[in-house]
């Protein structure tokens, strides 16, 4: 049998229509030439999930979303389009939209529960869950930083009406009065530096020969302190030690009754003829006083000797 022209077009393009058909759906993420499995989820916010989406288990792609169907009662179905239909997925596996990165999209990630040995069939519905991102982390996490920041507006904006009705004209007026008087102070103090400046500029000469004194004044003590060095003051000083050592030495045998001295301070008896012989002295001075006769005789002609004869009434002691 010839085949001829028309029916050699014919498949040609029956093949190319095919062949583009397969193209699309391989390039939209599904192969008509291999099975699959449908399982689905149910979500209250698919959090900006789309479809073509990749479902990963552990990381590994192994299929994607195919549809994002809304419910009657205003929830999402998922439709999962499994292509590991080998892989042991159960019933209470759970199916979480993440976040893998800032621009990567939404995915879904099947968590199993390998636990369990009731295995999902194609059909069967997934637990739901989500799992928040990094943007929707840093969302949660500046929300309470704008609000402080707002308030802190908020504040400022208050303070600064309060300011305004504080600042009124007379306190405005006061304040630059004020400010006023801070700038004549300013130059005041300007004039009294420059000032300064002269006098110490008219008295450098005087200044200079000051500081010259003080410091022939700092060599002279200098050399002081090395004629005391070497006129052997430490020598001095240890005699000096040694004396009121043997002072003290003295003293104590003193105090103690030893020596001459000692035994003078410490003897009673030694003590009392001190005593007894310095009133006999009293008395002889005041018999002297009142009978010079007795003890002096002067005579030209060699007169005998009067006698002693005692007082008739004692010496009043």
């Amino acid at each position: 049998m010839k085949i001829t022209r028309e029916i050699k077009t014919a498949i040609l393009v029956i093949a190319s229509i095919l062949l583009f058909i397969w193209g699309y759906s391989f390039l939209k993420g599904s192969n008509i030439l291999s099975s699959y499995k449908k399982l689905y989820v149910e979500f209250d916010n698919v959090e900006g999930l789309t479809a073509s989406a990749p479902v990963t288990i552990s990381g590994k792609i192994i299929g994607k979303v195919k549809a994002l169907t809304l419910t009657e009662s205003g929830k999402i179905l998922v439709e999962l389009q499994i292509n590991e239909e080998d892989f042991p997925i159960s019933k209470s596996s759970i199916a979480q939209i993440y976040e893998p990165g800032f621009i990567g999209g939404k995915q879904i990630a099947i968590i199993p529960n390998f636990s369990d040995k009731n295995l999902a069939v194609d059909g069967d519905k997934l637990l739901a869950d989500v799992k928040l991102g990094l943007t929707d982390n840093l969302g949660k996490k500046l929300a309470p930083t704008q609000q402080k920041i707002e308030s802190l507006v908020e504040n400022a904006d208050k303070m600064m009406v309060n300011i305004n009705s504080i600042l009124d004209a007379q306190t405005k007026n006061n304040l630059q009065q004020a400010i006023g008087q801070l700038n004549q102070t300013l130059a005041e103090f300007n004039k009294l530096g420059q000032g300064a400046n002269t006098l110490l500029a008219s008295n450098q000469k005087t200044l200079n020969h000051s500081l010259t004194n003080i410091e022939k004044i700092t060599t002279d003590f200098g050399k002081v302190s090395g004629e005391l060095e070497k006129a052997e003051l430490g020598k001095t000083l240890k005699n000096l030690e040694s004396t009121l050592a043997n002072v003290n030495k003295l003293m104590a045998d003193m105090n103690s009754g030893q020596g001459t001295m000692g035994k003078a301070f410490k003897d009673e008896a030694m003590y009392n003829n001190f005593t007894k012989a310095a009133k006999e002295l009293e008395l002889l001075l005041e018999d002297l006083r009142l009978h010079p006769t007795r003890y002096v005789n002067v005579s030209l002609f060699g007169k005998k000797e009067k006698p002693y004869v005692a007082p008739e009434q004692p010496l009043k002691k």
